[in-house]
């Protein structure tokens, strides 16, 4: 039971001791305790409760006592969640378990793979269950009932069909002690097992490559020897496997590269073209350097005058003196073959040879220099 009290302002749960909760929280620390075989020996009033009785609450000295028996080998979440729905029938709730043993379920429904202890320690375990019946009574007698003082039985409500009887619990039902609770789909025991007989040379297998041996897991010499050496190919396969994806792995890593080298390389080939273009095209940088180079040297080189036109010659003036430049008709006379052949005149060919008058112009000034 959860009480309240006030504690500034607010309202704080608390809860109650242990011992009057009926030890439900005890599975929550530690196993749930073992049933004793003379049954309950509670000291409290055990009154019959009905069904409307108990879902409206009972004390917490006097918890509904609920019965849920079963084999429980390979116990599985489809247990635990029957039980949980056993332990939340009502409000306040004692669960007991009862197990059957080895020799009860090996008689009336087979063979088990967990062992009667086991099984026992397996429920021990489970948060929901308060306390364990071992070696419990297949079909439930009265005496049993009132031994362990139970209040009701909680199973399924598919009738069960064992040891003569269409339904074990039919007694139960008339006597309006039975709760139904709703069965897990998907999972039981028999599946459990028929998947391990399903798959055997797997777990055969697998067990071997733990460390047991043919003889523990009753295997034969032949058979030992043909799973051992499947589990050599399925390492072999398992290697050439891993080598395959790391060959993918490097031959995907080198396409992945030369596509990026060749991606590169195209966009360093479009910008080298691109700069050559720009540089050597028509409209490039070096024609318009080769352009300013020529205007350049025409400005820097010596201006030549036309043949035949002596008088615009910038070179007259300079060969000229102020008196022959008075004179045009000096000048411009004709010099005679007699004088210009000379050989009384040195300096006339002495200039001859170092330089051959490049114009008329230029041999008209050094005749008339000569002269005077």
């Amino acid at each position: 039971m959860v009480g309240r009290r006030r504690g500034r302002g607010h309202n704080v749960p608390q809860q109650t001791p242990q011992s009057q909760r009926g030890g439900p929280r005890r599975a929550l620390k530690e196993p749930a305790i073992f049933a004793k075989v003379t049954g309950c020996e509670s000291e409290v009033p055990h009154d019959k409760l009905t069904l409307a009785q108990a879902r409206r609450g009972t004390p917490a000295h006097r918890p509904v006592r609920v019965y849920a028996d079963g084999i429980f080998d390979l116990f599985h979440s489809g247990h635990a969640r029957a039980l949980m729905q056993a332990k939340n029938l009502f409000p306040n709730t004692h669960l007991i378990v009862g197990v059957c043993s080895d020799e009860l379920t090996h008689k009336y429904k087979g063979y088990t793979v967990m062992t009667e202890d086991e099984r026992y320690e397996a429920l021990r375990h489970c948060r929901y269950v308060d306390e364990v019946v071992r070696d419990a009574p297949w079909t439930l007698s009265t005496d049993f009932l009132r031994g362990h003082k139970i209040d009701f039985v909680a199973h399924d409500d598919i009738p069960y069909t064992s040891a003569g009887s269409e339904d074990v619990y039919k007694h139960i039902k008339e006597a309006g002690m039975f709760v139904a609770t709703q069965r897990t789909e998907g999972i039981s025991t028999s599946d459990l097992i028929t998947r391990i007989v399903r798959d055997y040379d797997v777990y055969v297998r697998r067990n071997l490559q733990r460390g047991y041996t043919a003889r523990e897991l009753n295997v034969g010499f032949i058979n030992d020897k043909k799973y051992r050496l499947q589990n050599q190919v399925d390492k072999m396969k398992e290697t050439v496997r891993t080598v395959e994806e790391k060959s993918k792995h490097f031959v995907y890593r080198v396409e992945e590269k030369s596509q990026d080298l060749i991606h590169k390389w195209e966009e360093k080939s479009r910008e080298l073209i691109g700069n050559f273009l720009e540089l050597f095209g028509p409209d490039g940088a070096w024609h318009a350097i080769q352009e300013r180079s020529g205007r350049m040297l025409q400005a820097l080189s010596p201006y030549s005058s036309p043949r035949g036109s002596p008088s615009s010659s910038p070179t007259r003036t300079r060969s000229l003196s102020p008196d022959s430049s008075s004179s045009p008709v000096s000048s411009s006379a004709p010099s005679s073959p007699s004088s210009s052949s000379s050989p009384s005149s040195p300096s006339s060919h002495t200039s001859r040879r170092k330089k051959a008058p490049s114009s008329s112009l230029e041999a008209a000034s050094r005749y008339s220099r000569h002269v005077q």
